[in-house]
């Protein structure tokens, strides 16, 4: 399975368009603009099977950086600011990483 198999391929290129300068990455604008926030919770989930890369059931930070590049290949790495502020957005349990049922109230609410 494959983003675009989930996601529109115009909306995910337009969503990363969107954030293409450094500091500019906004995971709510980002997410609303690639279609995400409309999907299931199911198709969410499928969404963060694909974001976590080494299957570990977490997207950590290291993964985290290379966040757009998994929408789209050549895309830009996030800073270091912008990944610690995705992490915090998502982390409830404050472990460093995110889990599938926290990315899901991230993307959904």
């Amino acid at each position: 399975m494959s983003l675009t198999d989930i996601l529109s391929a115009e909306a995910i290129e337009n969503a990363v368009k969107d954030c293409q300068a450094p500091d500019s990455f906004s995971y709510k604008k980002f997410f609303q603009l690639c279609g995400l926030t409309q999907k299931t919770p199911q198709e969410v989930k499928d969404v963060f099977r694909i974001l976590d890369e080494d299957n570990s059931g977490f997207i950590e930070e290291s993964e985290l950086k290379f966040f757009l590049q998994r929408f789209v290949p050549g895309a830009r790495t996030l800073t270091e600011k912008e990944t610690k502020s995705l992490i915090s957005a998502a982390d409830d349990d404050s472990d460093g990483k995110i889990g599938v049922e926290e990315f899901q109230t991230m993307v959904l609410s």
